[in-house]
């Protein structure tokens, strides 16, 4: 082998090289999802998004409502998209005929050209302010699927709700995850539905939160994600260098405890505010280029937790922007990625996917974007693998 390596030309190995690469670059990148918030009056128009998300070569997103420019302006490209029911509506679903009205409305019309991939129920459903909510929530999601179902839309989409840390009594260390007693009944019932629908859990984690609550205690290396003595549990001696995994890994102990051992965790939100009030330690961009640089780093290397290792984590950032009109603390209006104008809050390293237009300009996302649909990853992963196996085939061939 090493002496068919030799003789093989340079310009065939670098060849081979980048193709490679490009395949490996499609493959990761391809798996990287971020929201897509929009409670802002400033933000750029749906076809814009689109155009942002294809330049950086990002095909997955999730959207807050279902709201028909995005959809319209989604089709026939390669994002695939998760809608949400709003909260304020989950009442009404629990009619089933409401139910089959609403996708009916809001899923079928932009099917198959729109890639939706999923329904959020609801978004942090459950909430210590409003706890009766919670009630509404089983109905509903069963009411989508067998209306989702009964218009023959339902292979491509999966139906979950994404929940809050607020759902668990218990959360660390991660063996002690349980829910709360309040919502064990319908937490199992939800849960039962997820397991028969082959659908994940999500959950919106915030390790920011955690730190800004106790900054003294709590140590900003592992909350960011770089290299620290993390913890061990004490019960599965589980080593965990990062806060996001350990309550994630709380999650899985609360679902097991409920007898389910069969269902995905997914991470629907996490990330970190770029600016805060005075009261909210650690809300700064380096902070928050950090976290989310780290994140994206441990995405492409398709990381588990320590409790599920071989089972990747799949996680959504929060969020493609900033949005002026979030209420609450300054930190609320400073999760995006990137300015209403489309200009980089921070660096996180997105630009390496991007092209410009200028090789002396780092990145330049409004003027590189171009006028077409996201770019199509899987028809050029198929062209490269093809090239990739004809040029081996050929060079083998010939020094056979």
């Amino acid at each position: 082998m090493a002496t068919f390596i030799s003789r093989m030309p340079c310009s065939y190995i670098l060849l081979l090289f980048l193709l490679f690469a490009d395949i490996m670059l499609f493959r990761r990148v391809a798996s990287f999802g971020i929201n897509y918030g929009q409670v802002a009056n400033n933000l750029p128009t749906p076809d814009k998004v689109l155009e942002l998300l294809g330049t950086l070569k990002i095909t997955r997103t999730r959207i807050y409502d279902t709201n028909p420019e995005i959809l319209k302006a989604f089709a026939n490209s390669e994002i695939e998209i998760i809608v949400t029911v709003e909260n304020q509506i989950l009442s009404q679903l629990n009619d089933p005929q409401q139910a089959l009205q609403w996708v009916s409305n809001n899923i079928k019309p932009y099917l198959p050209d729109t890639k939706i991939t999923g329904i959020q129920v609801g978004n942090e459903v459950y909430t210590d302010e409003n706890p009766t909510m919670f009630q509404y929530l089983v109905p509903a999601v069963i009411n989508i699927q067998n209306a989702l179902s009964q218009l023959s839309i339902s292979s491509n989409i999966q139906v979950s709700s994404p929940s809050s840390l607020a759902v668990l009594q218990e959360s660390y260390p991660p063996s002690a995850g349980t829910f709360k007693n309040e919502i064990t009944e319908t937490m199992t019932q939800f849960l039962s539905f997820l397991s028969k629908t082959n659908s994940p859990f999500w959950i919106n984690a915030y390790p920011f939160f955690a730190y800004k609550d106790n900054p003294n205690e709590i140590p900003l290396d592992y909350v960011l994600f770089n290299p620290s003595g993390g913890m061990v549990d004490p019960n599965t001696k589980l080593h965990y260098d990062n806060m996001l995994y350990a309550q994630v890994d709380a999650v899985a102990f609360a679902i097991a405890k409920l007898g389910f051992n069969d269902i995905e965790i997914r991470v629907s939100e996490t990330g970190w505010p770029s600016k805060g009030d005075s009261d909210e330690a650690g809300a700064t961009v380096q902070n928050a280029a950090t976290y989310n640089r780290n994140l994206f780093r441990r995405q492409m290397e398709n990381e588990g937790t320590p409790l599920k290792p071989r089972m990747r984590l799949e996680a959504y950032l929060f969020a493609l922007f900033n949005e002026d009109l979030k209420p609450g603390p300054t930190s609320e209006r400073n999760y995006g990625l990137f300015q209403p104008d489309e200009s980089m809050a921070y660096n996180v390293g997105l630009s390496a996917f991007a092209t410009t237009s200028n090789p002396s300009t780092s990145i330049s996302l409004t003027s590189s974007a171009t006028h077409n649909k996201a770019t199509p990853p899987k028809k050029y992963q198929s062209l490269f693998c093809c090239l990739f196996v004809y040029l081996l085939t050929s060079t083998l061939c010939g020094f056979v």
